[in-house]
Formats: C-alpha cells, structure tokens, sequence
C-alpha cells in the first residue's frame, strides 16, 4: 500500500473527518501530521486558543495511538514541512480539510499547486461548513448579508452531505517516519506563568470532551434553552463554540444528533428547542461565509462609512480598564473578568461589554476585537469579525449604530437577582438589588452599610451612559448620510 499524508489543520477528530475517509477509500496508509504555522501575521493564535489548542493535540495524538496509528508534530512553513515529509515517506498524496480564514485559502492555494507541481495529488475537502460558501448563495450568485433568508434556505437545503465514516483501526506508521517528530510541548503552547489554573476546572478539549458537552447540553439544558440562553448566570448554552472552532466535532454531526433528536421526540417544546439550537449554528456558518466573501474584514469594516467614523485616538488607559473589568458598570466588568478567569464570556454579555466599547467609550472595534482574540478559548476569526462588526453597527446584517446597549437596564432584565454581578465581582456582594447594577446611583449611607467606597473598593463609572450615548449619536449623525 502506498503513504499519503494526512494533514490536520482544525478539524482535530477522526469521526466524520473527510480526508481521513477519503484518503483510507483511496486505499492509502495515512501519515497524520499536525503543522503548526502561523500564515497571518494580523491573527496569531491567542494565549488562550494556544491553551486549548495543546490540549486538543494531546486528545487527537491518544485517539490515533488507540485506533494503531501516531500524530506527527512539526512547526514551520507548511509547505517546507509538507515537501520534506513527501519525500521522506514517499507519499504520493496529501489529503486535507479545508479552512476558511483569507490566509489559510491563499496558502493552500499555493500548496496545491506546488504538490502537483512535483506530481504529488493534493486533495482537499470540505469538514468544518454545513454547505460551502460557493453553495449557498442568493439566486443572483452573490453571497447573503442578512441572516434570515440564508437560515430558511439553510434550513429548506440541509447540509451538503452526511457524516463521513469513523474507521475502526488505522495503519501504523513507520518507526523511521516518526522518529523526526517534535513534541506536543515543544510547540510551547502553555503559559509559562499559569494565569490558565481555572480553566482545567471548566473545559475538557478534544473530541471525546466535545461529545460530552454536546449531550449534556441536549440531556439537560436543550429544552429549556430558549428561556435561559439569555440570562448569564445560568449555564443555559452548549459551550460547544471552543469545540467547534478546533474541529472536535463538526456542525454536521450537530445537524444530524439535533434532528434525530427531534424526529424521536415529537413534542413541541424538543423540536422548538432544537430549531432554536440550530439557528444559532447557523448563525456560526453566516459568519464563515461572509469572512470567505469578504477577506478584508476581520480590519476592516463592510460597511464603508465607518471607514470615517470619529473613534477617538487617546483610549489607552480606558482600553486597559475595560480589559481588566474595571469600568465601574457591572455587568460588563462582571463580563470582562469571566473572561480572563475562563477564557470565555456568555454571548448576552458578550454584546453589552462590546456596545460600551464602541459606542459609549467610542474605541474602535478591532481593539475589542484583538483582545477577545487573546483571551477567549473559542477565539474564531469569522465569528469574532461578525460579532464585533454586528454591534459597532458597520458588519453585515449589523444591529443599527442607534442600538445602543443600556447595561443597567440589560443588566437588571438578565440578571435580574444579581447572582453573575456577585460571583465576578464580589466586592459590590453586600449591596441591594436595586443599585447592584448601577452602585453610582446609591445613597452614600447605602454604599457603607455594603462595605463600599467607589473609587476604592469600587471604580466609579468611567463614562456618563446618558451623556455617552448623545455623543455616540451625535458621531453616527456625520458619517450616516454618507454612501456605503
């Protein structure tokens, strides 16, 4: 039997991996390696994508040990790692699944050519999208910038294929092949101070650990996730974001698990949850889509009026309060240092500390943007794009720039009895539901009896929300009119 080498990128599982299936149908032993490469230099990977990204290499390396076969690691180039293992092991192809960030699709471009340039067959497949972005289109060919008609046409189409087949064994590899191989920890993906301790306690990386969590979330949680998804102190969403971005899992073997799901348990309340469920994922895939159709994003806005907004220019103590959770409004420090103890923030709050960056405090969103992509675990560069050009008013399907979150009233309506507010910020504990999320606005005697000082134990508010939210309009109003 001939070698092919089997390229893993961000598709970090064996089930449904299409270029293992196709690769092992091809009759080929496969060669997996794991390159770890860095083709943009706007978009390294963050420190906590990096922590989750080891641990997802460990659980591929065991997987493939327990099916026969080993994980190679190598760094560099791609194209250098690729060449010099061709010719080491004499495959004669090199199977991969596809990515969907700018710079992946221009280097793979570039390395298929140069593999068949030398007469080794390139393959790549389509493992991470429900439907490929030339597949879903608008009847004139052009590609969706509102969400809802590309859901009813997603929902009507389904994906493009079914999971693809789990082998049962897999080949070994040759003891010559892999003694070259680098380390899992040769790559340094760790921290080297461990500011990274809670996340053990809240993630398990890895395809095994990504079934876990999708069936425990439609054990437990699915049905009623339409209610709690909002509300962030309670674990009401799947947490699969972090599993899905590394390929643990893949939203076609989602589509699939929901809609047997579904089609099992009739009642109103399974099938309403699980189409709720699936719009979201399909929300993930609008965001794949419109960064593959517009590659520019991620630094730059669609739509081109923002490109004269008035941002301000002197924001760099204001940033590093925001990023430490010390803005003095609750539910967004509340927020921020969920963040930095997790590496993950719920989606309600997500948009609330984005909407007093961008529009309160008037720093410009590639600044949120670059910190999310730093400290969240699912850092996902189309995901992160679309979520902060959705708020600042300037992306695709965007919330009007008029939208402006009130993050007292969001807070009081979401985290009504101040459980979030309390566990993250312990210091304002003591203090009544009814200023909780605006302490500033409490009688000083109020403030004593909770132990409180603002400015001290306390910041008080960095910015006048009422005041913050004239000037913001105020900008909109002199680029508004303007063409996009």
């Amino acid at each position: 039997m001939s070698t092919a080498i089997l390229w893993f990128r961000r598709d970090l599982r064996l089930a449904d991996n299409p270029a293992l299936q196709s690769l092992l149908q091809d009759g080929h032993i496969p060669v997996p390696v794991f390159i770890h490469d860095e083709p943009d230099p706007d978009w390294q990977t963050g420190r906590a994508s990096a922590w989750w990204l080891h641990h997802s290499l460990v659980a591929l390396e065991q997987a493939l040990q327990q099916l026969g076969s080993e994980l190679l690691i190598c760094s560099g180039d791609s194209w250098q790692q690729l060449s010099q293992l061709a010719g080491k092991t004499g495959a004669e192809a090199v199977y991969w699944n596809r990515c969907y960030e700018p710079a992946f699709v221009k280097r793979d471009e570039t390395i298929k050519q140069q593999l068949r340039q030398q007469g080794i067959n390139a393959y790549s497949h389509s493992a991470g999208l429900l439907r490929e972005p030339w597949q879903h289109l608008k009847k004139d060919n052009t590609p969706y910038r509102v969400f809802t008609p590309f859901w009813k046409l997603l929902g009507k189409t389904g994906p493009s294929r079914e999971p693809a087949v789990t082998p049962d064994t897999l080949p070994a590899v040759a003891e010559n092949i892999t003694t070259d191989s680098q380390t899992i920890e040769s790559l340094r993906l760790l921290p080297a101070v461990q500011w990274d301790k809670a996340f053990y306690s809240h993630w398990n990386p890895g395809e095994n650990g990504a079934w876990r969590a999708a069936e425990e979330f439609c054990d437990s949680r699915l049905i009623d996730y339409s209610l709690n998804r909002d509300h962030p102190e309670k674990t009401g969403t799947s947490h699969l974001s972090a599993h899905l971005h590394f390929g643990e899992i893949s939203p076609i073997q989602l589509w699939h698990y929901l809609s047997q799901l579904a089609a099992s348990d009739t009642s109103p309340g399974t099938v309403a949850a699980a189409e709720s469920w699936l719009r979201q994922l399909c929300w993930r895939e609008f965001s794949q889509h419109q960064l593959f159709h517009f590659p520019d994003t991620p630094l730059q806005p669609l739509d081109k009026r923002f490109e004269r907004f008035p941002w301000r220019t002197d924001y760099a103590d204001t940033l590093a309060s925001w990023q430490r959770g010390q803005t003095g409004i609750p539910i967004v420090d509340a927020g921020m240092r969920e963040l930095w103890a997790t590496g993950y923030m719920h989606n309600r709050v997500r948009m609330l500390v984005a909407s007093l960056l961008t529009k309160n405090l008037l720093i410009p969103w590639q600044e949120g943007a670059r910190w999310f992509w730093d400290t969240l675990v699912d850092a996902d560069l189309a995901n992160n794009t679309m979520g902060w050009q959705w708020t600042a008013g300037s992306g695709a399907d965007a919330a009007p720039f008029f939208r402006i979150f009130n993050p007292v009233l969001q807070g009081e309506r979401f985290d009504k009895a101040g459980r979030y507010v309390r566990h993250w910020i312990p210091e304002l504990a003591r203090l009544e539901n009814k200023y909780l999320h605006q302490p500033w606005a409490a009688e000083p005697k109020t403030l004593v009896d909770a132990g409180i000082c603002l400015g001290k134990d306390y910041p008080e508010p960095l910015v006048d929300l009422k005041a913050s939210r004239t000037q913001a309009l105020l900008a909109w109003d002199r680029v508004k009119r303007q063409p996009a």
